[in-house]
C-alpha cells in the first residue's frame, strides 16, 4: 500500500555568519532537523514556513528566500508512515531572533544550536537532511540554484 502523502514545508535559516540553525529532537534515538514543519489545510509553502518558524520559533519577521532544495521520505508520524514531501527554502536569521521561550508550540523540541558547514560535515550526530553540510556550502558558493537540488536523505 502506498502512504499518504505529507507536505513539508522547511528553513535553511543562515545566520549573518552562516551558521545553520538546527532544532533537536529525541525521538528515535535523537536527531537535528531544520525548522518547519507539515503544511495546514489550504496553506501554501511560504505560509507554512511563516507559521513554523513562529510557532517553533517565536520569529515572525525571517528574510524568506526562494526554494533552494527538496526532498522525499518515507517515515512515521503519529504512528503512521507517510511519505513526506519536503521543500527547502533559504532564509537569513538574526542569531539572536530564534528563542524556545517564545515558541506557541514547540513540540518536541529539546534545544537548538547554530551550526558551521564543517560542524555539519563532520559531526557523528544525526542531522537531517544528511547532505545539508554539503548543501549550504554550495548554496554558499554558488548562490541560488536556478532549480532546487534533489536530496536524498
Amino acid at each position: 500500500m502506498t502512504p499518504p502523502i505529507r507536505q513539508a514545508a522547511r528553513v535553511i535559516a543562515l545566520d549573518d555568519q552562516d551558521r545553520v540553525l538546527l532544532l533537536r529532537y529525541d525521538e528515535g534515538g535523537g536527531f537535528w532537523a531544520t525548522p518547519g514543519g507539515s503544511l495546514d489545510e489550504g496553506e501554501d509553502h511560504q505560509t507554512a514556513l511563516r507559521r513554523e518558524l513562529h510557532e517553533e520559533l517565536g520569529v515572525d519577521d525571517a528574510e524568506l528566500g526562494t526554494q533552494v532544495a527538496e526532498r522525499s521520505q518515507e517515515h512515521e508520524v503519529g504512528g503512521q508512515t507517510v511519505r513526506q514531501v519536503e521543500r527547502y527554502y533559504l532564509a537569513r536569521l538574526a542569531t539572536g531572533a530564534a528563542n524556545l521561550a517564545r515558541a506557541t508550540l514547540p513540540d518536541t523540541i529539546r534545544s537548538l544550536r547554530w551550526w558551521t558547514v564543517n560542524e555539519l560535515r563532520t559531526t557523528s550526530e544525526t542531522v537531517y537532511p544528511g547532505e545539508l553540510g554539503d548543501l549550504v556550502a554550495r548554496l554558499l558558493s554558488n548562490g541560488t540554484p536556478a532549480n532546487p537540488i534533489t536530496l536524498g536523505s
